[in-house]
């Protein structure tokens, strides 16, 4: 019986680090969303390089700021319940951006956006106690 402990604990630990990876991917994958669509954003709202360099650096500067923040809730609530909020708020935020006719809602969106790049700390958290200190 004691040998099975340990391997159901590794394929735990195998389905959380893939898992964390996924989410991980998806959601750089959207904090990136700005840079890609940029330009032709510019294009259809007539941005100026101003609006356009504000727009492209404010997922970056509040997932930024938020990254201390989400750390200390994965410690408290748990990375688990914590990446997946960050994950709802980027999905919200970025349903927000796609419907976004306006300078002003794709700046809103683009701070719902940051919460993405700020969900690293919470995902770390939740894979790192399925692993001791020496495998992490």
């Amino acid at each position: 019986m004691s040998d099975v402990r340990p391997a159901v604990k590794d394929r735990r630990a195998t389905v959380a680090l893939a898992a964390a990876t996924a989410a991980f991917t998806v959601c750089f994958a959207v904090w990136t969303l700005f840079s890609i669509l940029g330009i032709g954003l510019q294009a259809e709202l007539g941005l100026s390089e101003t609006r356009l360099a504000l727009l492209l650096g404010t997922p970056i500067l509040s997932g930024a700021l938020l990254r201390v923040p989400v750390g200390l809730a994965a410690d408290r609530f748990g990375g688990r319940h914590v990446l997946t909020l960050t994950m709802i708020v980027a999905a919200l935020a970025t349903f927000a951006c796609a419907s976004a006719d306006s300078f002003g809602t794709l700046l809103l969106a683009g701070l719902g956006i940051g919460v993405a790049g700020a969900g690293f700390p919470a995902g770390v958290s939740y894979v790192a106690r399925f692993y001791p200190p020496e495998r992490q």
